[in-house]
């Protein structure tokens, strides 16, 4: 058991996901068993050859779905994934030209670019080691002895294959990176003020004139909310391009489209929920258009019972959501992860014993006495969770923490 630091012993008490990734694994019990089956199918097999998917994490509070969602980033990690994570109420989901930026930035784009750089040196058969960090690909071949015309032209021709020529990208996202990665390269140089005139292009910025970049043989079209899912999919081809399987979103606590945001949180008017639920609706539309993408969005079920603000009163939205084959056992391939129909199926008396002591174990290793629960504690749990309006993983903590051990 890997002992928690203070930021993650607060994160317990408060009945948190902890940041540690050893932490984090040592706490998994129940739900290791759904997150496997979508590394198998999902991050193992689908998505790096070329599908892409869109899931759906709902349930009570404290039903584990940050929980689920840290260890599918993690498993996405631990395969080479690019990962990335936040709120809505962190970026604007109405307007997916914002989104779209809220991905980029937490990207690294230069870092996706070095990675694209790094492969076509592999391509060309020479290892991105020999060439070193500090060094361009074509003064390393110019030492061999090597830099002539014909490396030149090889260079064009992989950029090519990979950038100009590539159906999934977005011609002007194509041409930039095409540029950057040339630069990288050795070939074509660019100047240090256009290579960061495109970088910012690229990144949204509205300072960058169209007249500078066409000066540079690219033809502008910006960032808009018409043209941002097709840059989402030439992101995560990007992505796929540097070596990696592909892209993992996810974006939590989507039930914040349901109420005025407070200090903090981003406010989401009638008019602008709407238009986020038609952006969803939107991205679902393309989903089969893309490759190498999954997005998994996280809310309390509120967003699914309430009638009038939640998806159900977006017609468009949730016929694409809702399941058309109800089964009576847990469909672990279903869009929509019930994740309290998945607790009150897999998680038996055992299971939540073995939540228990986990917890207990990790409080206790910072001095906190705990005691993991009885048979008697867990039925109380889950009783109090059939009316409590909260989730089992939640119940078991609070118990857990409130002293609720073997003699509760």
């Amino acid at each position: 058991m890997t002992i928690p630091n203070e930021t993650d012993r607060l994160r317990l008490l408060r009945g948190e996901v902890p940041l540690d990734a050893g932490l984090l694994a040592s706490l998994t019990v129940g739900m290791d068993s759904l997150t496997g089956f979508l590394r198998r199918h999902y991050l193992e097999d689908y998505l790096p050859q070329g599908g892409s998917k869109i899931k759906f994490a709902v349930g009570r509070r404290g039903s584990g779905k940050s929980h689920f969602a840290a260890c599918l980033l993690r498993e996405a990690e631990a395969l080479g994934y690019r990962t990335v994570c936040f709120s809505a109420g962190e970026v604007w989901l109405h307007d997916f030209r914002e989104t779209y930026l809220g991905v980029l930035r937490r990207c690294s784009l230069e870092e996706l670019l070095a990675d694209c750089a790094a492969q076509i040196v592999r391509e060309l058969g020479y290892d991105p080691a020999d060439v070193g960090e500090n060094r361009r690909f074509l003064d390393y071949l110019a030492e061999k002895g090597e830099g002539d015309a014909l490396a030149r032209g090889e260079i064009r021709s992989a950029l090519r294959r990979a950038f100009t020529r590539n159906p999934l990208l977005d011609s002007s996202f194509a041409a930039c990176c095409s540029l950057l990665v040339g630069d990288a390269l050795g070939y074509p140089v660019l100047e240090p003020a256009n290579r960061e005139l495109l970088l910012a292009y690229l990144n949204g910025s509205k300072t960058v004139k169209p007249a500078q970049i066409r000066a540079l043989g690219v033809t502008p079209s910006g960032v808009t909310r018409y043209n941002a899912r097709n840059l989402l999919r030439s992101l995560s081809e990007l992505v796929h391009l540097g070596g990696r399987p592909g892209l993992l979103l996810v974006i939590e606590d989507l039930e914040l489209l349901l109420r005025r945001g407070g200090e903090g949180t981003l406010n989401y008017t009638k008019m602008r929920r709407e238009d986020a639920y038609e952006s969803i609706r939107q991205l679902i539309d393309d989903i089969d258009t893309m490759h190498h993408l999954m997005v998994l969005f996280c809310a309390d079920r509120e967003l699914l019972d309430n009638e009038n603000y939640g998806m159900k009163s977006y017609q468009a939205l949730w016929l694409r959501v809702q399941n058309e084959v109800v089964s009576t056992r847990f469909n672990r391939f279903a869009d929509l992860i019930d994740l309290d129909r998945y607790a009150d199926e897999c998680y038996g008396p055992e299971t939540l014993r073995a939540m228990s002591e986990r917890l207990a174990q990790a409080l206790g290793s910072f001095g906190r006495e705990a005691r993991p629960l009885t048979p008697e504690a867990i039925e109380r749990a889950r009783a109090r969770g059939e009316y409590g309006g909260v989730g089992l993983p939640l119940l078991i903590n609070r118990t857990v923490i409130e002293g609720g051990g073997e003699d509760a």
